[in-house]
């Protein structure tokens, strides 16, 4: 939601479910991993209280000490925790795995668009998910990275049921890029916070696109056939249309 009105958090997340999302994508920055800062626990605290316990809060994590935050992102109702692999190494990144799924989260790792996916080889296996940025973290309303798309459909060729997230300067003129590289997870913020501007059309035109390219599965989908595939997230930190795997890549 850095792109929506920060001063009315609430009411913009609940409209953005109300749009189509699914998840809420919280970008926690810490003024240190990145120089911006902003939001914590008690903010995340605050808006599960409003928003209720049925949607999904998936927790960006842009700080330099991700075991430190483990558990008060749990307490404060955080679902996945998403934590950056230059922020901890190789040797640290297990751990840190280990402790989020015993706080009873999901395990997310993200990646600098200078951060090789050799960077993450040896803990695929232990993360829900990969979040490939598609701009420098720690800033919203940057262009998307189109040369980021070869280490989305490396992930997608070696990993067909992982799921792999984009952020970064998406929106309906983006979003074909993603989806066709094998992006089932977009994260959207600008496109989907314009003043005067229902979110629920651009939310509709990514829905589309991920449902027709994503995986590389050249689908008409049905709204029998997808509904139980499909997952939209808004995020508290920018929009987040999260489509878990498509038929023939179903966990």
């Amino acid at each position: 939601m850095l792109a929506s009105d920060l001063a009315k958090l609430g009411s913009e997340a609940k409209s953005v479910v109300a749009a189509g999302a699914d998840y809420i994508h919280l970008d926690i920055m810490d003024g240190h991993f990145v120089p911006n800062i902003s939001w914590g626990p008690p903010v995340i605290a605050s808006l599960r209280k409003i928003i209720g316990d049925d949607v999904f809060f998936d927790c960006h994590m842009m700080v330099s000490n991700p075991q430190q935050w483990v558990q008060s992102i749990k307490d404060s109702g955080g679902n996945q925790y998403t934590f950056h692999i230059e922020a901890c190494g190789d040797e640290g990144a297990a751990s840190v795995c280990e402790q989020i799924r015993g706080a009873g989260m999901k395990v997310g790792v993200a990646i600098k668009p200078g951060t090789p996916i050799s960077a993450i080889a040896s803990i695929v296996a232990l993360v829900d998910m990969v979040l490939v940025m598609t701009v420098e973290p720690g800033f919203g309303g940057q262009s998307f990275m189109p040369n980021m798309m070869p280490k989305v459909l490396e992930l997608r060729t070696l990993h067909p049921t992982l799921d792999v997230e984009v952020d970064g300067g998406l929106g309906p003129a983006t979003i074909d890029a993603a989806a066709m590289a094998g992006a089932n997870m977009i994260v959207a913020g600008s496109s989907c916070f314009k003043p005067g501007v229902p979110a629920k059309g651009p939310i509709r035109i990514m829905r589309k696109s991920v449902l027709k390219h994503g995986q590389g599965l050249e689908l008409v989908a049905t709204k029998d056939e997808t509904q139980n595939r499909m997952v939209l997230v808004a995020g508290a930190a920018m929009l987040f249309l999260a489509l878990p795997l498509l038929r023939g890549f179903q966990r």
